[in-house]
């Protein structure tokens, strides 16, 4: 039964990316195809990086280790999504001009901020296999905290091109804040109790 939750999960991950590809095939994407694809990419980005986040403190909660088996595959699922959103950019939006490219991220806040989210996704992603755990040891824990980086980044990108209503990314950005508030608790309550467990022994 294990076995097939993680085909299922990889299967699920893959709907949103088929049903960009049909709506493609079938020229519904509305009057302007490129933005739709734009914000389609990255609202579902968005959406499995704070899913990935999630798996950790739902795995504490409901003290179930299937949510952080999927962890690292959705959150290369969330690099993917990614990924199309930046190809969308600079194939369609820039058409690969890569002085553009270069003034667009060094003169626009949002696309450095946006970037700059991409490049921490990535760097998490070509670190994410087993033999990168090993070789890095403890900065590998350290470097992969980033994606809480990653996603205020993300939401900031979202709501500064305004582009996306107001209330997605409000939603999304409550979201990150309480999977922080809750990453900080637990921090702080791990922190108290090793004190306490000092000052006892």
């Amino acid at each position: 039964m294990i076995k097939l939750i993680k085909p299922v999960v990889f299967v699920i991950a893959l709907i949103p990316f088929i049903i960009l590809l049909v709506r493609i095939f079938q020229n519904d994407l509305g009057p302007d195809p490129v933005q739709e694809l734009s914000l389609e990419t990255g609202e579902w980005t968005l959406q499995f990086l704070i899913l990935a986040i999630a798996m950790t403190p739902l795995r504490r909660i409901t003290n179930r280790i299937e949510f952080v088996r999927h962890r690292r595959m959705i959150g290369l699922f969330a690099l993917f999504y990614a990924t199309l959103h930046l190809a969308v950019w600079l194939t369609f939006l820039l058409e690969f001009r890569w002085l553009a490219i270069l003034e667009e991220v060094i003169e626009r806040p949002y696309i450095t901020v946006g970037f700059s989210s991409y490049l921490i996704l990535l760097a998490l992603g070509l670190t994410s296999p087993k033999f990168m755990l090993r070789k890095l040891g403890k900065n590998w824990k350290r470097l992969h905290k980033l994606v809480y980086v990653a996603a205020v980044l993300g939401v900031l990108h979202l709501l500064w091109i305004l582009r996306l209503d107001i209330g997605s990314a409000v939603f999304y950005g409550s979201l990150v804040a309480v999977l922080l508030g809750y990453r900080l608790w637990f921090y702080l309550r791990a922190g108290f109790r090793s004190r306490k467990r000092t000052k006892t022994a």
